[in-house]
């Protein structure tokens, strides 16, 4: 179209009251803010090796400086746990977290951190990227006006840190532990008083005896805390989080903004950190667990074997009553299910016939 009949073409439409569509152009840049769940300096969730701020200059160097990213850490901007409201009210384009703190917005969001006793990093992933997960997680932050994306994953965690070890099911009655998502929901049918705490606040509160326990994320990060002074018992079954992915929040309106070439940018971006962030846990969490174990007089024990059969047992029970209490928790429950019992049977002749058979020949 030359340049006499585009404009002919505008008048027509400012004739008729239409506005004419926007369009993002190839050459636009824009400057965004991310918000995080985790504090300034916390290794994996804000920096390292496929962290937020990892990501964040991957997508200035790939776009070419066309998308720059602010970063702010938990209580730098907003609270740390506030990032959902933030972003859904134009405060700011982006939040770093997990989406199973923010099970008082939508139960059905914590499927996409991880689920108890459910799959593995391997059958996660493919679950989110091949299996329908990532399309319904759309779906469940429509409403929100927003778009999600996993950003990163810690692959297992670990049960978390005890001033006394847990040797029957009666102690857990009772027990203060500072543990989110489902895995809180699972804890509290059994009579254990949940707390939600940032991960700056889990040290001083467990040193002082306002908690019992925590749980926050594996060896490395977990001596970066200093958990390890404030309790010595440190339970490795990690029933409640088998797989935690972390979560990149978008404004839809922002995220429409983007053109294309940009979008795909952020995509490419954030699927990268979840395969970087699990390889650097998993080449640090190793030495980490010695040091704790050698140097610094830690327990690291599984949990007795009747703890884990009742917390499955009201894992399923927890997961039943929310599906049947609403029909977009069903839907991605149902969805995560069919993926999980199709994926166990190659996980079965594929991971666990490794560990079991190969592992310790």
């Amino acid at each position: 179209m030359d340049r006499r009949k585009f404009l002919s073409a505008s008048a027509i439409v400012a004739g008729t009251g239409i506005a004419a569509p926007t369009i993002a152009r190839a050459q636009d840049s824009f400057n965004w803010r991310m918000t995080n769940s985790y504090g300034p300096t916390a290794p994996f969730y804000s920096v390292g090796p496929g962290s937020p701020t990892d990501m964040i200059e991957k997508i200035r160097i790939m776009s070419g400086g066309r998308l720059s990213i602010e970063h702010y850490g938990a209580g730098e901007l907003i609270p740390a746990f506030e990032g959902f409201d933030a972003v859904q009210q134009g405060v700011v384009e982006m939040n770093a977290s997990n989406s199973y703190f923010w099970s008082g917005n939508v139960f059905a969001a914590q499927y996409f951190t991880t689920v108890p006793f459910g799959m593995s990093y391997m059958g996660h992933m493919a679950w989110l990227f091949h299996g329908g997960g990532l399309e319904l997680w759309q779906e469940v932050y429509e409403p929100f006006g927003l778009v999600a994306f996993p950003m990163n994953s810690t692959g297992v965690q670990m049960t978390g840190w005890f001033r006394e070890p847990v040797e029957d099911l009666g102690q857990l009655n009772g027990l203060r532990m500072r543990i989110p998502g489902l895995a809180g929901r699972v804890y509290a049918s059994l009579g254990v008083d949940t707390r939600l705490l940032p991960g700056g606040e889990i040290f001083p509160a467990l040193e002082r005896g306002v908690i019992d326990a925590a749980e926050f994320v594996g060896p490395y990060q977990d001596r970066a805390l200093g958990l390890h002074q404030a309790a010595k018992f440190y339970h490795t079954s990690g029933w409640h989080e088998p797989a935690t992915t972390g979560e990149l929040l978008i404004s839809k309106t922002a995220w429409d903004s983007l053109p294309e070439d940009l979008q795909m940018i952020v995509r490419q971006a954030s699927q990268a950190a979840c395969l970087e962030s699990l390889l650097w846990s998993e080449s640090v969490n190793g030495a980490a667990l010695t040091d704790l174990v050698t140097n610094h007089g830690v327990t690291a024990a599984p949990l007795p074997a009747e703890v884990i059969a009742a917390l499955r047992e009201a894992t399923l029970d927890t997961l039943e009553t929310e599906a049947a209490a609403s029909e977009i928790t069903k839907k991605v429950h149902d969805s995560y299910f069919a993926f999980k019992a199709d994926h166990d049977g190659w996980a079965q002749i594929s991971e666990v016939s490794w560990f079991k058979d190969i592992l310790e020949f």
